[in-house]
This record gives C-alpha cells, sequence and structure tokens, in this order.
C-alpha cells in the first residue's frame, strides 16, 4: 500500500506505499528475521482463489530470493487477503488486495485472468502485479549491494519507493516515516513461516499419464544423495570423479556416495515406459522436437540449464506450482525447489516433454 509523506514534516510530496494500520510488533534492529529468512516453494494458509495466482507469480520470477511465502505474507500485510471496496481501499486511495496506486497500477497493471479487464480488484491480475513489481526490485536490489538482503531491501522498495532506498543505502531507518516501512519489512519477514508450507511433494501426484507417473517414481527418491556419474534406471549407485566432478573439499566423494546424478534420476524416473539415454545433453537431444513454453507446463516435463557456451548442464523434472524436482549437485540430496532458483536463472535453457 502507499502512504504519502515527504522530506520533512507537514509536506506533501511523494506518493508511497501505505501499511493498514496494525499494532506494531518489537523486533530488535539486529533481529535473524532480517532477510535470513528462507523460503521454499511449499505454501499454505492462504485462501484457496489466492493460491494459483501466488504459485504463478513466483515461478514467472527468475529472482532466486522470491518465494511463494514472500508473496503471501506481503499479501496479508497489504491487505489480510481481502478484495473488497470497502476493506481493501486505503484512505490515500491505494486499491485492492495488493494496495496498488493507480499511478503504479499503470506501470504493473496487465489482465493477467483475461477477463478482459486490467483491475486491481481482480486477485490475478493484483498478485501477478505484485509478483512482476516484487520481481524488478528483487533484481535491483540484488544489483545494489546495500546492506539488508535483497528481500528486506525490496519490500522496503514496495512500501517506499526504491528512491527511498537508495537515498539510505538500505532499508529506511525507524526514524523515516515514524518507522512504517521499517516496521513493514520486518513484519513480513518474520510471518513469511507462516505460509511457508512443506516442501516435500505428496507420494501420490494427482494426474495420470507418463508425465505424472515418472514424478511420482522419482518423488520417492528424494532425499537420496547426489552422486555425479551414479544411479541408473535401476535406482541409485555410487559414482565417480573426472577430475572436475564429484569432488567436495578437494576430496573425491562420488566414488562412495550412493546417489543419482541429474540425468540418472529422470532416466530413472521415466523407465521403461520412455527410455531416455544417459546424460542432459543427449535427454535434451532425444526431446528437443517436442519443446514446452514456460506457461504450458505440465507434470514430469524435462527442464534444461546451459551455460553461455551451449554446453547442456542439467536437468529436472517439473512438479507443477512452479516446482523442480531434481538432483542438483555435489553435496547436496535430490529436493523439490521453486523453478526460479533450481539453478541460475539466466542459465534456463526450456523444457520438453518426453
Amino acid at each position: 500500500m502507499k502512504v504519502i509523506t515527504g522530506a520533512a514534516a507537514g509536506v506533501l510530496g511523494l506518493i508511497l506505499l501505505l501499511v493498514i494500520s496494525i499494532a506494531v510488533l518489537v523486533i530488535d534492529e539486529d533481529d535473524a528475521a532480517v532477510d535470513a529468512t528462507n523460503g521454499g516453494s511449499g505454501l499454505q494458509g492462504v485462501p484457496a482463489e489466492f493460491r494459483k495466482w501466488i504459485l504463478k507469480a513466483d515461478a514467472e520470477c527468475k529472482e532466486p530470493p522470491m518465494t511463494p511465502a514472500l508473496l503471501a505474507a506481503q499479501l496479508y500485510q497489504e491487505s489480510k487477503f481481502k478484495t473488497s471496496v470497502a476493506e481493501a481501499t486505503s484512505s490515500v486511495g491505494a486499491q485492492g488486495p495488493a494496495q496498488f496506486m493507480p499511478g503504479t497500477w499503470a506501470t504493473w497493471g496487465r489482465d493477467d485472468d483475461g477477463n478482459g479487464r486490467n483491475s486491481p480488484w481482480d486477485i490475478g491480475d493484483a498478485v501477478m502485479a505484485q509478483g512482476r513489481m516484487m520481481c524488478s526490485l528483487l533484481r535491483q536490489a540484488t544489483a545494489s549491494g546495500y546492506p539488508g538482503g535483497p528481500r528486506a531491501l525490496a519490500l522496503a522498495g514496495y512500501n517506499a519507493g526504491w528512491g527511498r532506498v537508495q537515498q539510505y543505502r538500505g532499508v529506511p531507518p525507524k526514524s523515516f516515516a515514524g518507522g512504517e516501512t521499517y516496521n513493514y519489512v520486518q513484519l513480513i519477514l518474520s510471518t513469511m513461516s507462516r505460509f511457508q508450507g512443506p516442501d516435500l511433494v505428496p507420494v501420490s501426484f494427482s494426474g495420470t499419464g507418463t508425465g505424472p507417473d515418472a514424478l511420482r517414481k522419482a518423488s520417492t527418491r528424494l532425499g537420496t544423495p547426489y552422486a555425479y556419474g551414479g544411479g541408473s534406471p535401476s535406482g541409485p549407485s555410487t559414482g565417480f570423479c573426472d577430475g572436475t566432478n564429484g569432488y567436495r573439499n578437494g576430496r573425491c566423494v562420488a566414488s562412495t556416495t550412493t546417489g543419482f546424478d541429474c540425468s540418472s534420476l529422470t532416466q530413472y524416473a521415466y523407465w521403461p515406459s520412455v527410455k531416455l539415454p544417459r546424460t542432459a545433453a543427449a535427454q535434451y537431444g532425444a526431446t528437443s522436437n517436442r519443446p514446452v513454453s514456460r506457461d504450458n507446463l505440465k507434470a514430469g516435463d524435462l527442464l534444461f540449464w546451459s551455460n553461455s557456451s551451449g554446453f547442456i548442464y542439467h536437468v529436472g523434472l517439473y512438479a507443477g506450482d512452479g516446482r523442480v524436482l531434481h538432483a542438483p549437485r555435489t553435496g547436496k540430496t535430490v529436493e523439490l525447489v521453486p523453478l526460479a532458483s533450481a539453478m541460475p536463472a539466466g542459465d534456463y535453457l526450456g523444457a520438453t516433454r518426453p
């Protein structure tokens, strides 16, 4: 939400975001809740009509600090998920569940729900606009190098405008605007855990077909160690080191670790219905004639990442709700994480459907 404040008391100037009146939560300035909060892909405690859009907004942002829980906590702080004109209109004219001022809405608002109107009162339009604005702010925050962490900085920018973050080279202090922005940031970061659901997927995914079947099979291996060169259609096995990969702290661990690497996990998941080749690059070559756009991903689709030279170095399984199930790297285990943060966002190559 936006507030009106100025460079000096009593001077009206810059239109800023307004926080709904709340009881001030007393948090020490050095509290560990500041941007160290770890968000994952799970989501809980939100109205059903918001869930789809929060997950979609998260999935469309490539900034690693973005999570569904961050968006949900921010929406709760802004409007407590209220959508009526009476309950979600601020005293300075901020509108809808994400509390956009008309001028800011003109920049970020779109007809995301496809109902023929572009409105801050429509849940889909509002949440997607919130996601786009936060994604842009997270990108600026990461590039700024200011202290406090990208989430805290982005939230401050959403509440007070990025110009204020630049002015203070960080989150505005308690002395700014009566502590409104400072408390806004602290409250959202400290309540993220309320909306963070479990990252582990249920044993039985919904849906039928080759893709969902592969995803269900792979999900039974959550927590299995990563072993470079390990794994086969039969299950996990020890791997090997090749001079570059398979090492941790200078020691070869792949040869003594029983597990999967990224492509053996996807091969295992689809075998024997689809007999994928062994490596990520070969799997892309075998399925690239069936590309899938990011907007049309379905459970079990293969997701690929490549480096600047074009070498395809990673593959995972799309798990729905903007998540990927994959075996990430040495020292990690098979996990379920947001697609946006599974690997470097700029390396995302695309998806295929086996």
